[in-house]
């Protein structure tokens, strides 16, 4: 019974463990990395058509977007998470799939015109985020669920979810795996949420387990200790923008933040908290929000907190209002640069890196009376952290353009949990667990929240580096990994798609082993048609 760490160790991003038990290969969480690399990731310790289960702790890309690898290899296992983030990911890794295309194809266009620059392909293609998305089985928050017994009883895995507050959705996932007499309890945090957030509930404790597995995104700081009132200083700043006529530009992650600032809009309208115009239109000009928006309303019975539940009981959706805008298509988002009233502008993505926000910051980002407004974490290496740190000038689509908006942010909307809230999460066991494992944190900030749990808990602490195993039966590490700084990548090249091709082989055969005791003229139109291709493809 063995964990190994594969991803967003002493990193923020890609989170990914892998679980061997009960002869079970498990995946906890596949995440896309983001912004900054420090450190290299290890690969999967086996091919993505060996991987029988994926437990999902939420829909955010850093810990879903590499799911649709694992289609592309001959994945044929299920993905297991929570019905709001089976509904999100269907959304979210389309759009990323859609993104990687439009980017490929940007460069592409570029290279032409430039023999240096090397061709490019996604990553992974539609099809294969179609194909992942087959695989997914929704569950429901905090009932066990008996996700695998050997025909001899000796091997068993079951898990549950549990509401850890951080989106629509999100989870803490505990694991029961036992291999013969050896059981052991694994809980994986996923991303711990801040306290009394707009719609969606706090985080829930768990009880117990052997070991814990948990992120360390704010293990190194507090969040102000009066709670901001997010909605005045809103208000604020649409008033003083408003006033010298300029646009307040929001980028925002489509999924969560977009929601939380439209609950906060709803109210300053009907409050008249803005008083420097009549009135305001606001315009959510990207389609992932939109879409994520009405995951929202049909996931609200099951996950709004009671202050939404309120609302809803008296006939009111917390997320619309008179003078909301909703652009779906690029017509629809070219046309926000016409208006000629002071507007709000939220726009994907929140990190400034792809998306239709680039458009509006090349719009606005020069003008002095604009507001460029910052509402969630910005990764080292992204283009929103380099504005937020004071860039004078930034490259939007191959063109320096001057920064002159003012650049401002709200902090009180931060998703994580600060040092306290994980410190308020861990003692929330009843028995103290045999060991913590710190991911999902900055290098030295993984580290040292380690370090500290040590020292003011008597816990055994540790943050593992990529490619660290542990043994559970035993309690001890089998490797323990050293850091190994990361290799400039190179951009994916078109002709890498044979490893696609190679992966498709793989597939191919893993196919082929469940084929037995199918039917003889099944089994032959199937020959036929590999024959077929394979002559093809072999003139």
């Amino acid at each position: 019974m063995q964990l190994m760490f594969i991803g967003a160790d002493h990193e923020v991003t890609g989170s990914c463990h892998y679980l061997e038990a009960a002869g079970r290969h498990i995946l906890v969480d596949y995440g896309m990395e983001q912004g900054k690399d420090d450190f290299e990731n290890v690969p999967l310790p086996v091919s993505p058509a060996k991987i029988d289960y994926v437990f999902l702790t939420h829909a955010h890309i850093d810990h879903s977007g590499l799911l649709p690898l694992l289609a592309a290899g001959g994945f044929d296992g299920q993905v297991f998470a929570t019905e709001a983030t089976c509904d999100l990911c269907d959304i979210m890794l389309r759009d990323c799939a859609h993104i990687q295309a439009q980017e490929a194809e940007w460069r592409n266009r570029k290279g032409k015109r430039n023999s240096e620059i090397e061709q490019t392909a996604p990553r992974y293609s539609m099809e294969d985020v179609l194909n992942i998305l087959k695989h997914f089985v929704p569950c429901a928050y905090d009932r066990k669920v008996n996700v695998f017994k050997d025909k001899d009883g000796l091997g068993e895995i079951q898990i549950r979810f549990t509401d850890i507050g951080h989106l629509l959705g999100s989870s803490s996932i505990e694991v029961w795996a036992r291999e013969g007499a050896n059981t052991k309890k694994f809980v994986f945090s996923g991303d711990i949420g801040n306290t009394d957030q707009p719609l969606i509930r706090d985080p829930m404790p768990t009880d117990e387990a052997d070991y814990v597995i948990m992120e360390s995104t704010y293990g190194d700081r507090l969040h102000s200790a009066v709670k901001p009132d997010v909605m005045r200083e809103l208000a604020k700043i649409l008033n003083e923008t408003f006033a010298k006529g300029g646009n307040v530009v929001i980028p925002s992650f489509a999924v969560g933040r977009t929601q939380e600032l439209l609950f906060y809009l709803r109210r300053i309208k009907m409050e008249k908290l803005v008083t420097t115009v009549d009135d305001f239109p606001v315009f959510v000009d990207s389609p992932l929000a939109v879409e994520a928006t009405e995951i929202f309303r049909r996931n609200q019975m099951d996950c709004y907190d009671e202050e939404a539940q309120e609302l809803l009981k008296k006939g009111i959706n917390p997320l619309t209002f008179p003078g909301l805008n909703l652009s779906i298509t690029p017509d629809e988002s070219r046309a926000i640069n016409f208006v000629d009233d002071p507007c709000v502008i939220i726009s994907a993505s929140g990190m400034c890196e792809a998306g239709r926000i680039k458009h509006h910051l090349k719009h606005n980002i020069w003008r002095e009376e604009s507001t460029i407004l910052f509402v969630g974490y910005q990764s080292v290496g992204t283009l929103g952290r380099a504005i937020v740190d004071g860039a004078t000038q930034i490259k939007l689509f191959g063109e320096e353009v001057d920064v002159r908006a003012r650049i401002d942010k709200i902090i009180g909307l931060s998703g994580h949990a600060d040092r306290d809230g994980l410190l308020w999460w861990l003692d929330s066991f009843k028995e103290k667990p045999a060991r913590v494992f710190v991911v999902h944190g900055e290098d030295t900030v993984a580290a040292g929240f380690a370090e500290m749990i040590k020292k003011t808990r008597g816990l055994d602490a540790y943050a593992p580096y990529s490619g660290t195993i542990f043994d559970a039966v035993s309690n001890r590490f089998v490797y323990e990994a050293v850091p190994v700084p990361v290799k400039k990548k190179a951009r994916r090249a078109v002709n890498d798609v044979y490893e696609r091709l190679k992966n498709a082989g793989a597939r191919l055969i893993a196919i082929i082993g469940k084929c037995e005791g199918m039917a003889n003229k099944d089994l032959a139109k199937f020959a036929d048609q590999i024959t077929a291709l394979c002559e093809k493809w072999n003139r």
